[in-house]
């Protein structure tokens, strides 16, 4: 999962919404800011995109860079909430059935027409669990069947239940053009889209550089690349560190980064451009796999109350943070309110000890627990996006885990890394990895379902409770829903099955040039500055 920034960004598994966002003329300094034609932008990220293939990937650094070289079928505007056009100009709900009426003349960055029947086989493609896209259930739901009109321009969704925030999921899908369909294998490593850039370089692990395309009038609520200002190339650039993302946006050699941990204060004080997103960005999930100490419920909430979640969240965020309140943050959220303080177990090391007691795992004299001859011992992995305030928390959490007599071995891993480990058969059992979505329905293939690596339940969750929850929530409209939804999310969290602890606006630098960040930075909202 796009998937916060810290990860919106975490897959972050970044999952965040493809929001629409009005682009302001003013500069930081208050004056009238001057817009130049032709410009490189240059954009940071902490860790490689890996695969390019936008429909397979749910991690915040595969969704940033996709948004340059695709487009979805709508846009959700990012201070209402309002449904807004993308390469749909029109469409009609009506129950289960869903009509969308193409905008005329969309073309492909190879200069193929886009069509009704190709968007239709987009849509096909993600609902048939089949293709083992993480976006299948997500942003699209299964089982849904899709007829093209080609005449007409329209495309005929029937769902096979009801979808409350369909459109909202819509507004995430990238559509691929037919080149990319007939061979996916070629967008490992090119793209294939209708967005306003496509890729022209690829050098994994170092930068991604994109070219304009001219004639783009698609985006968002119709944004085009005739937009004075909008850059002709733009650079995505891997920084892994984000002390060196910081130096490089102060001398010049970046014109945007995400910088979440101590950094953060000294760029704000230098004076440069900055947006914020408020994001989740403590968000702690237990492997319920068999054979994990983790998938015995009474380990899993010992493991919860040991931790003193309000100081993990103070060193995490740096002290600028605050609780989660829902697991769907991003904004505009769907479903307002608090489904997680009064569901958090409380810190109690002493009942946290007495819960590992119960469940056979002894302390010995030197404090460390064994079970029948077996060592309480943790694989914990966190993402690398929070810097050292990201490391300095992990490190306190081993420290609380130990002080009950668990054994925890922390790693730091890039996003792209981690992804691969927790979606596949990878050797974890407790990890830090914040999922950033919109609307709850769209958590639902993380938090139920096939677990991965056959679906996208990554953590192994079976929760009834959960299941018949969702399936009532569902069948309400729109917010008319968010009860259910919240409360399907408490007891969740009651359990412990997943620990949402922090969440922080995450600001994004500027330098030598203005965008707007709603969810992850939108392309069509860059402005390069004269200098």
């Amino acid at each position: 999962m796009k998937r916060t920034t810290t990860g919106i960004h975490a897959l972050s598994l970044c999952l965040a919404a493809a929001v629409l966002a009005g682009c302001g003329g003013t500069s930081t300094g208050g004056g009238k800011a001057e817009f130049v034609d032709g410009g490189t932008f240059t954009l940071a990220t902490s860790s490689d995109p890996g695969n390019l293939d936008p429909q397979m990937g749910a991690g915040t650094t595969l969704f940033t860079v996709s948004q340059f070289a695709y487009d979805p079928l709508v846009s959700v505007d990012g201070k209402t909430g309002e449904i807004k056009s993308g390469l749909a100009k029109s469409w009609d709900v009506k129950g289960t059935t869903i009509t969308l009426t193409l905008n005329a003349d969309i073309t492909c960055s190879d200069g193929a027409k886009l069509t009704a029947t190709d968007v239709a086989r987009n849509l096909d493609f993600v609902a048939d669990p089949a293709s083992k896209s993480p976006f299948t259930g997500t942003f699209f739901p299964a089982g849904a069947k899709s007829v093209a009109d080609d005449a007409a321009a329209t495309v005929t969704v029937t769902l096979a239940a009801p979808a409350p925030f369909v459109l909202n999921g819509l507004a995430n899908l990238p559509m691929v053009c037919p080149a990319g369909m007939a061979d996916r294998t070629t967008l490992k490593t090119a793209t294939a889209g209708t967005g306003p850039y496509k890729l022209t370089e690829a050098a994994p692990g170092d930068h991604y550089t994109y070219t304009v395309r001219d004639g783009y009038k698609w985006g968002p609520d119709g944004a085009t690349t005739a937009t004075k200002g909008l850059p002709k190339t733009v650079v995505v650039k891997v920084v892994q560190n984000e002390t060196t993302a910081a130096n490089l946006l102060l001398s010049g050699g970046l014109n945007a980064a995400q910088v979440s941990g101590p950094d953060a204060d000294r760029l704000a004080k230098s004076g440069l451009y900055s947006t914020e997103t408020p994001a989740l960005v403590g968000e702690q999930w237990y492997n319920h796999g068999e054979g994990r100490v983790t998938s015995d419920p009474k380990v899993r909430k010992a493991l919860t109350q040991a931790l003193d979640l309000a100081q993990l969240r103070k060193v995490l965020t740096s002290d600028q943070g605050g609780p989660a309140t829902t697991l769907a943050a991003n904004e505009p959220v769907a479903c307002t309110g608090d489904s997680v303080s009064k569901a958090l177990p409380a810190f109690d090391a002493k009942a946290a000890a007495a819960l590992l007691d119960e469940a056979g795992w002894k302390a010995g004299a030197d404090g460390k627990r064994t079970k029948d001859g077996k060592p309480l011992s943790l694989v914990f992995l966190y993402q690398n996006n929070n810097g050292s305030a990201g490391d300095a928390a992990a490190e306190l959490a081993v420290q609380q885990w130990k002080a009950v007599g668990v054994d925890a071995t922390a790693r730091s891993q890039d996003e792209t890394t981690l992804t691969s480990t927790i979606f596949g058969a990878g050797d974890w059992d407790v990890t830090w990895v914040s999922l950033n979505v919109s609307s709850p329905d769209q958590l639902v293939p993380f938090l139920s379902g096939p677990a991965a690596p056959a679906g996208t339940n990554f953590s192994a969750i079976s929760d009834p409770e959960y299941d018949k929850a969702v399936t009532a929530a569902m069948a309400v409209p729109g917010v008319e829903g968010c009860s259910g939804w919240l409360a399907a999310e408490s007891g969740l969290i009651a359990k412990s099955e997943i620990v949402p602890f922090a969440s922080k606006s995450v600001r994004t630098f500027g330098k030598g040039a203005e965008f707007q960040t709603p969810g992850l930075l939108i392309p069509t909202s860059i402005r390069v500055l004269a200098k």
